[in-house]
């Protein structure tokens, strides 16, 4: 089953001579277990796109489908326990808590999708997954940045997504922990299926696309297959 299809999304901010077509009529389809990379220019409109995907935001007009199910028709309460159960995200600038623990953070996720049971256990089952095993119990301030944005996948991860999207997630970490990070994300979508979808200015982000996306003005110009071209992990049936 396709994961995400937008059918002629457009997001538009202003009205009359002051409005702006962020993304103008774009349709697209995301299948299971992709690796997909986002690129263009600051302003093209890949992250208002993400923002659609992610249901963070509503189209002005056309349709969001998520798991063939339309988005339209959701309140806003409906869109968060969709966001809670279905789509992880990794952001730049990591977005821990601060006074939680990595641990905590990572099983804040859990408890915001309203798990009441297994929480602690299914939380520190992706510290070995991550890499991060021994450091459950620091907060961020006592974290690498690497470290950090490894617990940030493993909260995006511990829910079991049907995907994840991540926003430029090298940006602030130096060239060593961008490319283990980037590594990080490729081994979790080869051994668990998972779907990353990522927007990116960074070079070495682009070279690990196995689809490659490049947006402009709003709208796709490219969307074709990355330079890495393994076979497509087999995707995992979300619950």
């Amino acid at each position: 089953m396709t994961i995400c299809e937008l059918r002629n999304v457009t997001k538009s901010y202003g009205e009359g001579a002051t409005r702006v077509d962020a993304i103008k009529n774009v349709s697209l389809a995301i299948e299971p277990g992709e690796f997909t990379v986002f690129s263009g220019p600051s302003g093209s409109g890949k992250t208002t796109l993400l923002n659609q995907v992610g249901c963070l935001d509503r189209p002005t007009d056309g349709e969001l489908l998520i798991e063939g199910k339309p988005t339209s028709a959701l309140n806003a309460h409906a869109l968060s326990q969709l966001r809670a159960h279905k789509i992880g995200f990794i952001f730049q600038s990591f977005n821990l808590v601060p006074v939680l623990t990595a641990l905590e953070n990572v099983e804040l996720a859990l408890q915001l999708a309203g798990q009441t049971s297994g929480v602690r256990e299914q939380a520190l089952a992706m510290f070995p997954k991550v890499s991060l095993t021994g450091l459950e119990g620091r907060r961020p301030n006592q974290l690498s940045g690497g470290q950090q944005q490894r617990v940030a996948i493993a909260r995006a991860l511990v829910k079991v997504p049907v995907m994840v999207i991540a926003d430029e997630p090298t940006a602030n970490l130096d060239s060593d922990n961008g490319e283990q990070i980037l590594a990080l994300m490729e081994q979790l979508n080869a051994d668990l299926g998972t779907t990353f979808l990522i927007s990116t200015h960074d070079p070495r982000v682009m070279a690990h696309a196995r689809r490659r996306i490049v947006m402009k003005d709003g709208q796709i110009v490219s969307d074709e297959a990355g330079a890495r071209q393994a076979a497509a992990p087999e995707a995992r049936q979300s619950p």
